[in-house]
């Protein structure tokens, strides 16, 4: 048995927010003892009370999540300034939390702090790990990699960068009872789990292929041997570069690609900082999309997903979807969860936020990657 169940509410006031979410969930849980859960919450929520509560409903629930730029569930759709909860039951897989401290001073150390612990309580070889690190104080890339080198290459990884609603200025990740800043939380799955997810983001890249030829993590300087603000010049007369033309960077075998979204650039040197690192010698391209491919986007990552699922009957879905795709969006973002739903002839668990950067691998064989401006699907059961 695999069963997943959602709670969300978007009252303002707390103690009001995460009572109505635990009796949405208590009432779904029809007397199962959740095992696991992943906790979404907007910035100005009173987390530690939220947390507090939920364990005092749970005791000794494994249990993760932060800070977001918006929140998706099946109960009340998109939805910002609000608060969701998806609780996980099971009997035949484990779920263990564990968190990595301090991960701007090293992240290496901190990713590997956080597999240890929740590899410490699994007696069976771990599957699938969801995490929601730190997004402002270090790099995504450096915590994903982190993440890959600690668990091996037969974990697969999946999960969205804590958000702060675009202020840019301090998010929070949780922990047990705990609200952390500058950390690593994740949740081990472990077991006869099931699941399969979907990639897709809706740019296109366009113009001729060319090569990052000085960089350094995030901040590219040249681009084919040219500042990196002329290459935006030549291809697109922008003044600045725009999230809406963000570059695509290409797999070794030029299929596949990520996308790399400008956040600020530096007119003297000629520079462009990005929200991920770019590696050097990169084959990019720039890209561009519309309101209707980014919309279709969505609907084709959980499409990919819904039918390479290994099993017959998915449990829950969770969605991780990038901050910049809702700000392009704005009130049509509403449409991103409610065209997957059209997907649906039953009901389905579903759980996910905005945030500031998506994990997950391009595809079934490719390894995890670090995206921006993309939508990820991933689906679990265990049937």
């Amino acid at each position: 048995m695999f069963k997943a169940v959602v709670g969300h509410s978007n009252d303002p006031d707390s103690p009001s927010a995460v009572e109505e979410v635990l009796q949405q969930c208590a009432s779904s849980l029809a007397g199962d003892i959740p095992k696991a859960g992943i906790l979404f919450a907007a910035i100005d929520f009173e987390h530690s009370l939220i947390l507090q509560q939920i364990h005092q409903a749970f005791p000794g629930i494994q249990l993760i999540g932060g800070t977001t730029d918006g929140e998706i569930s099946s109960v009340l759709e998109f939805q910002q300034d609000s608060i969701t909860l998806m609780l996980f039951c099971s009997d035949e897989v484990e779920i263990h939390a564990g968190v990595g401290r301090k991960v701007s001073g090293d992240p290496i150390t901190a990713t590997k702090q956080a597999v240890e612990q929740a590899k410490a309580k699994s007696t069976v070889t771990p599957r699938l790990c969801l995490t929601h690190p730190e997004s402002l104080t270090t790099s995504g890339v450096a915590i994903l990699n982190g993440l890959k080198l600690a668990l091996g290459q037969n974990v697969r990884i999946f999960g969205g960068l804590a958000g702060d609603q675009s202020r840019y200025q301090n998010t929070y990740q949780f922990f047990q009872t705990e609200v952390l800043s500058d950390s690593v939380p994740i949740l081990l799955f472990s077991g006869t789990i099931l699941f399969s997810h979907g990639v897709a983001n809706g740019w296109h890249p366009i113009g001729q292929r060319s090569k990052v030829t000085k960089v350094d993590k995030n901040i590219v300087y040249e681009i084919d041997g040219k500042p990196a603000l002329d290459f935006y010049h030549h291809y697109l007369a922008l003044f600045s570069p725009s999230m809406e033309y963000p570059l695509a960077v290409l797999d070794q075998n030029g299929d596949n690609f990520y996308i790399r979204a400008p956040i600020a650039y530096n007119q003297e040197s000629g520079s462009i900082t990005f929200f991920g690192d770019i590696p050097d010698q990169a084959i990019i391209q720039i890209s561009e999309t519309s309101y209707e491919d980014i919309l279709a986007a969505s609907k084709a990552s959980f499409m990919n997903a819904l039918d390479t699922y290994p099993g017959k009957e998915p449990s829950s879905v969770l969605f991780f979807s990038c901050v910049a795709r809702r700000q392009i969006l704005g009130t049509r973002a509403k449409e991103e969860y409610q065209n997957t739903k059209l997907c649906l002839t039953d009901y389905l668990p579903a759980c996910g936020f905005y945030c500031y950067g998506e994990i997950a691998p391009l595809d079934r064989i490719s390894d995890t990657q670090f995206h921006n401006e993309t939508f990820v699907t991933l689906i679990l059961g265990t049937r």
